[in-house]
């Protein structure tokens, strides 16, 4: 069984990264392991001049590893922006649930972020899969609606619609 992925959206500065430090937390510690994509549209780069890893890719290595006993990267080059699938299906093993930020056009479930002092439109509609609406007032989307800071409850959400099921069938 594949893991489930479920996307963090919303426009810019409306939450997202706010939202997913406090949904990380609530699911590790009903036991979860999460395993989390930030998409970036612009590109990034944590690679820096001068450190070894990038003196290696800059004399033409296709994949650079970096490599401690707490953590590892790969910087590698890409020929396209990868999808979802591809990115779980090669990269994140052993986790119960991929949470993204960003994504906003894959088809995967949506949770939208959104902060009425912005005064911009829902970027999804229920038809985009958008599972819920976390907001700072209340908008009828046709979904769940939960107050922006209650990443309990949307974790509960989270939990009871992908993790408890995917459990069950593991059993």
């Amino acid at each position: 069984m594949s893991i489930p992925i479920v996307s963090i959206v919303g426009k810019s500065d409306s939450g997202k990264t706010t939202l997913l430090e406090k949904l990380i937390p609530e699911l590790t510690k009903r036991g979860y392991r999460v395993a989390t994509v930030k998409h970036d549209v612009h590109g990034f780069d944590i690679d820096h001049e001068g450190k070894d890893s990038w003196r290696h890719k800059k004399a033409g290595a296709h994949t650079t590893i970096i490599s401690s006993p707490q953590k590892m990267a790969i910087i590698k080059d890409v020929d396209h922006d990868h999808s979802l699938e591809e990115i779980r299906d090669a990269y994140v093993k052993n986790a119960d649930i991929i949470l993204t930020e960003g994504y906003k056009g894959n088809l995967f479930p949506k949770i939208e972020v959104f902060r009425s002092a912005l005064k911009r439109e829902l970027l999804c509609k229920k038809e985009d899969n958008l599972l819920a609406l976390a907001a700072d007032t209340k908008i009828d989307a046709g979904v769940p609606f939960f107050d922006i800071n209650d990443a309990k409850s949307i974790a509960d959400l989270i939990e009871n619609k992908f993790l408890k099921q995917s459990k069950k069938t593991t059993l």
